[in-house]
């Protein structure tokens, strides 16, 4: 077995340099929040750090969702808002709730409908109006998804401690009072 050997001396502003057609790597660019400047202001770190987190988690869970029942995290959304309305809860509140067009909603709930999962009932005192419920099915298969959920979600958050969490959820509660309290001042 015969080996090649490279003997061309390389300097080291030539191994620094980049390859023709190849980009150069950011150094320490972990994810966005790093793409600021270290003399960013903190509230924009701070957003882009709570962004990057939510953006990870959300994509495990949706994989999971995926992979685990063959659904996707709107689906589970909109289940997760019938669960907790046994009596249903019309499309436009749907919609509202979980902030979406409501021709999304109604792709979802056309979807859910065909499996059997949920059901539509015209409001006997508007006709427009039309009320979503979670079928028997629909509430079993929920059941067992939120079950599955929540393992993921304390699993996901598994690398900090208790009182870390507790802190964290508390300052995270002092932010959205400010923010509530400061965009009811706005309207």
């Amino acid at each position: 077995m015969s080996r090649i050997v490279n003997t061309k001396k390389t300097s080291a502003a030539e191994a620094a340099a980049p390859r023709k057609g190849v980009a150069k790597p950011a150094e320490n660019v972990v994810d966005m929040e790093m793409s600021t400047g270290a003399d960013s202001h903190m509230g924009l770190r701070l957003w882009l750090r709570m962004l990057t987190t939510t953006n990870l988690v959300q994509a495990e869970l949706r994989k999971r969702l995926r992979n685990e029942f063959d659904t996707t995290l709107p689906r589970f959304d909109l289940m997760a808002q019938l669960e907790r309305n046994p009596e249903g809860l019309k499309m436009t509140e749907l919609s509202r709730r979980l902030m979406v067009t409501g021709g999304n909603v109604t792709g979802i709930t056309d979807q859910l409908e065909k499996e059997g999962l949920v059901v539509r009932d015209t409001d006997p005192n508007d006709r427009r109006a039309t009320t979503v419920r979670l079928t028997r099915e629909g509430r079993a298969l929920f059941d067992r998804m939120a079950v599955a959920h929540e393992q993921w979600v304390v699993e996901l958050f598994g690398g900090l401690g208790l009182d870390d969490k507790t802190r964290m959820h508390q300052r995270l509660g002092k932010l959205k009072h400010h923010l509530l309290d400061s965009l009811r001042e706005d309207d």
